[in-house]
């Protein structure tokens, strides 16, 4: 593509050089330049992109996108000059792949707790409605029935209109993605054009990387900042800050909710641990209109998934009778409250909860399901390297909702698995110390669980979900509590 196709609606500062070179790739990344490619000058937390600009053009890149001008000017180089390197990445992958988020109906969900859930039923609702479906997820990307393998919630800009693209080529009409706040912060989202932006919740999460929960906030803010008035914006008004995500926000404002008065509101009217019996009703011309609808999924915050789902659903104009038909039916998704019965008899849970939020609300389901008799056993861990502030508040909700508790690994990454366990202690200092143990290794922590577990007693394994492997130093070794839980107890 020519530099000067690659420029529409790109805000320059200064342009010096040829616009008619044709240029092979955009990279953003210097050692993976090859010969003709874009090099576009990031200043990341770790280093700054415009330090490596002239070992790019030693490596064959013929345009340079910066925000700051090298003193010398290669003749042979053009050199566009912007004030956000950023912000323009998105928009110049975008035009070097035709703007495929333009051809097609794009929702993004965005929230702490929810997004996986929500985005992979939505996939497998509209494939059961006849539709070719895309979907990016922290789990993996599919591009219709194939998988693609996922390294971040959301990919950055080349890597996320490159699967658009190819989304597009495979005649996919709808895509569902997770936005990750992180995502949101550093414009990897920039230039998408979307028909509709959900807010699911927001808690205690990643504040080893925003600094402070306001600017967590302001972070999920920006996605609906840049929604256009041809979009929809669903938020969750139960949570305090959904309608504060619509403020200003120029997009059709839509809400669902469990406990207050929305435009799209659910009932759960019964529920055990074989699924629940749901009332959704939608506000529509000042009339409620409430309809029954079963579903194998628990728990209250399933609820709120299936509702969003719905709304979505409605909101793109699908059959409400279809759509609630083919929600009875979907299964969950892996690793969120994916449930297991031995032969034995006991029962067991793994959930990729890994926020005190999520934590109490798998454990606040569990609780008001199980009978008397049956005891809950919880094993649960807390990150290296993240936000450590959340370390006791998910020790004390573990204990304060569990018989017993086991804490344990969780991807200690680069820092001591007993330092982590210090953290979380410090959150029962005042609970009764025969109700938790600790244990390092997260497999042995599993297999005393098993051990301690009777006849239809409940385990919760929380924190990796759908992982399969622990993290620890830099490297990643074969781990998934599914596995360890059904050889421990079988």
């Amino acid at each position: 593509m020519e530099i000067i196709e690659l420029l529409k609606n790109l805000k320059t500062q200064s342009i010096h050089g040829d616009l008619e070179i044709e240029i092979n790739q955009i990279q953003f990344d210097s050692r993976k330049i090859a010969k003709n490619d874009a090099y576009v000058a990031l200043k990341g937390t770790v280093a700054d992109g415009h330090q490596f600009i002239k070992q790019a053009i030693q490596d064959g890149a013929k345009l340079i996108v910066c925000e700051k001008l090298p003193v010398f000017l290669e003749s042979h180089i053009t050199y566009i000059q912007v004030e956000d390197t950023a912000q323009a990445l998105g928009k110049l992958a975008g035009n070097f792949y035709g703007n495929p988020s333009k051809k097609l109906k794009l929702i993004g969900v965005t929230g702490t707790n929810g997004k996986t859930t929500v985005v992979t039923i939505l996939y497998k609702l509209f494939k059961k409605l006849g539709y070719n479906v895309g979907l990016i997820s922290t789990i993996h990307n599919k591009i219709k029935s194939r998988i693609y393998p996922s390294t971040h919630t959301t990919p950055n800009p080349v890597e996320l209109n490159r699967l658009l693209a190819e989304m597009v080529k495979k005649r996919c009409t709808h895509v569902f993605m997770e936005v990750s706040s992180h995502a949101i912060v550093q414009k990897r989202i920039e230039g998408l054009h979307f028909k509709g932006g959900v807010f699911t919740n927001i808690s205690h999460d990643h504040l080893d990387y925003h600094g402070t929960f306001s600017d967590y906030i302001r972070a999920k803010k920006g996605f609906f900042d840049i929604l256009p008035h041809t979009s929809f914006a669903l938020v969750n008004q139960d949570d305090k800050r959904g309608l504060v995500m619509l403020q200003n926000c120029k997009a059709k404002h839509v809400t669902f909710s469990m406990k207050s008065m929305s435009d799209y509101k659910v009932r759960i009217m019964d529920s055990s641990f074989e699924g629940m019996q749901l009332q959704i009703e939608e506000k529509h011309n000042e009339k409620i209109n409430g309809k029954e609808t079963w579903t194998k999924l628990i728990g209250n915050f399933n609820a709120y998934n299936l509702l969003t789902v719905y709304a979505v659903a409605m909101l793109l104009e699908e059959d409400e009778d279809e759509i609630l038909t083919e929600l009875s039916n979907i299964k969950g998704v892996n690793g969120r409250f994916q449930r297991y019965t031995s032969s034995l008899g006991v029962h067991t849970i793994v959930d990729y909860a890994h926020t005190p939020d999520a934590l109490e609300n798998v454990l606040k389901t569990i609780s008001e399901i199980k009978k008397p008799h049956q005891n809950l056993i919880t094993v649960v861990g807390c990150g290296g390297n993240r936000d450590k502030t959340k370390r006791p508040e998910m020790a004390k909700i573990a204990a304060n909702y569990s018989d017993w508790s086991i804490f344990t690994s969780d991807n200690p990454r680069t820092e001591k698995p007993k330092a982590i366990i210090k953290d979380m202690l410090e959150g029962v200092k005042d609970v009764d110390c025969s109700k938790y143990q600790t244990i390092i290794l997260r497999k042995e922590a599993i297999e005393r669980a098993c051990s301690m577990a009777q006849k239809d007693d409940i385990i919760l394994v929380a924190g990796k979900g759908h992982e399969t492997y622990q993290e620890i130093n830099g490297e990643r070794f074969d781990f998934d509590d599914r596995v360890i839980l059904k050889e421990s107890l079988e």
